[in-house]
């Protein structure tokens, strides 16, 4: 073969092969960036489904009960799974009944949301069970936080939104502590605007971004590595909070989003609560908001603290897998969902 013949198959071939790259990189954007499903908000008669798909509930029978209230003074109607009160050593039943309970919610077309009890953990476990085809055809909101993280990533990417918000064990006796966290949680499930304003930091990262938002719970983020429950956060917008870590052990979690490209195309972070934090004999030696600007400071997207979610009595909810528009200034930080 001639030397002009042979770079001329080399041209053909770098086109051919180039122009297919282009366009699986053009259709993996395309997928990002496809709108989710919405599921319908509720209205008046409609019902909800309480099960336990993570922790056990001994002795929280009262807590049920009062989320039962709840919803019955929205005018809403709710039933309990089977086995929500069982006990299976840590968890809310075996693993094949909670994932009954849930895959039963899943299917009922009379169902209108699914809301989970509590967090703890466990959920992981029945992902690879669950059948979404007929959720698919009839979506619904999936609500909670913590644990149920792992569902969230796992909706997500069935291409349905799903709600981060409180739990049943959010409840107190005195609901004007948490007078917020319920307030938005009926907003979001109603269909009524939410927004939120939120308190400056020294630390946030300034900036404008238009994602979804995606994320919750750091370590069940970091569990999903590697599976098909991961979510891809490219052109998305990522919350994140924590509970009872050390701060080695968040900068770990980071670490391995980072090494994993989980940050790589990321619109913007949202850093709620970073709640209880136990002290290593070793301090890290900065604050938790240094640790993660730290962690992330190889990224120009904004950056916002102060986000009132996660495992404090404050937990506004978040709609995860709505686009939203963040805005990050020093003095205050506004998130505007579309």
């Amino acid at each position: 073969m001639s030397k002009n013949l042979l770079i001329i198959s080399l041209l053909c071939v770098v086109f051919f092969f180039g122009k297919k790259a282009v366009s699986a990189q053009n259709t993996i954007n395309q997928k990002q960036n496809i709108t989710l499903k919405q599921p319908p908000y509720l209205k008046a008669g409609d019902t909800v489904a309480i099960v336990a798909p993570s922790g056990i509930l001994k002795n929280r029978i009262g807590e049920i009960q009062q989320a039962q209230a709840l919803l019955k003074s929205w005018g809403l109607h709710s039933i309990v799974g089977k086995h929500v009160f069982n006990q299976a050593k840590h968890f809310a039943g075996t693993d094949d009944e909670r994932c009954e309970d849930f895959q039963n919610a899943l299917d009922n077309p009379k169902i209108s949301a699914i809301w989970c009890a509590r967090g703890g953990y466990g959920t992981v476990r029945i992902l690879d069970k669950l059948d979404y085809s007929k959720f698919k055809q009839n979506p619904k909101w999936v609500i909670g936080y913590s644990d149920i993280t792992a569902l969230h990533s796992q909706i997500h990417n069935q291409g349905v939104e799903s709600l981060h918000a409180v739990m049943c064990v959010s409840l107190q006796k005195d609901e004007s502590e948490i007078e917020a966290s319920i307030s938005s949680f009926k907003n979001a499930i109603f269909g009524n605007p939410l927004s939120y304003t939120l308190e400056g930091s020294s630390f946030n990262k300034t900036g404008t971004a238009s994602g979804q938002l995606v994320g919750g719970n750091l370590t069940m983020l970091q569990t999903m590595l590697g599976s098909k429950t991961s979510i891809d956060t490219s052109g998305k917008i990522l919350f994140i909070e924590e509970i009872g870590e050390y701060k080695y052990h968040i900068d770990r979690m980071l670490q391995s989003l980072k090494r994993a490209g989980y940050f790589d195309n990321c619109k913007g972070v949202i850093v709620g609560d970073m709640t209880k934090l136990r002290k290593n004999t070793t301090l890290w030696g900065t604050s938790i908001e240094q640790l993660v600007l730290d962690a992330m400071s190889d990224y120009d997207f904004p950056i916002a603290f102060n986000m009132p979610a996660g495992h404090e009595k404050d937990n506004r909810a978040l709609i995860l897998g709505r686009t939203i528009q963040l805005t990050v200034n020093g003095k205050q930080s506004s998130i505007i969902f579309e």
